[in-house]
């Protein structure tokens, strides 16, 4: 499978920094515990000298979504609405092990990360523009259309994995107790984003391949002149 940004985004967001990783052979039956601790002390010790709005990470998302015609503070990047709840409740809610860790990394490079199960994307997987016919599956079952011109996550088929970009993903791909080959992908706009991207990947596959040997993460910076990842080791 191949994953990669249309031109006309590259186009529209030319500060775009995405960074991309496949990871094969995981399973649930692994501790996070103790790695997700530096990552929510990183977290907890930059919101308390800033809520999450005020963060550069934040600040540029929220830009790139009122650029899209969304409301920021109603539609939020995955990693302002990690870091807002995490900042109410001083924990965020333990849903699988690679989940645990992906949200752990986000909420302390305030970036947003998703993660696809692969098993449940049809061919290529592209970020682009939305034709309006692409279907998109809920976690409560029902089907939605995005609207025309909507940034989306979409396979071969038409479905879209996840809505206004980096806002919320589809239940169809979501990581589940049987999950073993992920995509997993980090975008960021902000000035230090390539910076922080690379450090974000590194950290992330170095957690990986601790946890789940097999995994085997192959990480990649795409860029507008190599803007495609191949998930085949």
């Amino acid at each position: 499978m191949r994953f990669q940004h249309s031109a006309a985004l590259w186009r529209d967001f030319p500060e775009l920094v995405p960074g991309v990783l496949a990871a094969r052979g995981l399973n649930a039956g692994v501790s996070v515990d103790d790695r997700l601790v530096p990552y929510a002390e990183t977290a907890a010790k930059r919101l308390a000298t800033a809520t999450e709005s005020e963060l550069p990470e934040i600040q540029a998302w929220r830009r790139a979504f009122t650029r899209m015609g969304l409301k920021p503070t109603q539609y939020r990047c995955a990693s302002e609405s990690l870091l807002r709840r995490f900042r109410k409740e001083g924990a965020l809610p333990r849903l699988h092990p690679l989940i645990d860790l992906c949200n752990a990394v986000s909420i302390a490079y305030a970036i947003p990360v998703a993660v696809f199960d692969l098993s449940r994307v049809a061919g290529d997987l592209e970020v682009r523009y939305a034709t309006g016919e692409e279907t998109y599956l809920t976690f409560s079952g029902d089907d939605e259309h995005p609207a025309p011109g909507e940034v989306v996550f979409a396979d071969a088929e038409g479905r879209a994995h996840a809505r206004r970009w980096t806002n919320r993903q589809s239940g169809l791909s979501a990581v589940r107790p049987d999950t073993a080959d992920v995509l997993i992908v980090a975008e960021a706009l902000h000035e230090t984003a390539r910076a922080d991207v690379e450090s974000l990947m590194d950290a992330l596959a170095a957690e990986l391949t601790t946890l789940w040997p097999v995994a085997a993460p192959h990480p990649a910076i795409l860029t507008p002149s190599a803007p495609r990842f191949d998930t085949t080791p």
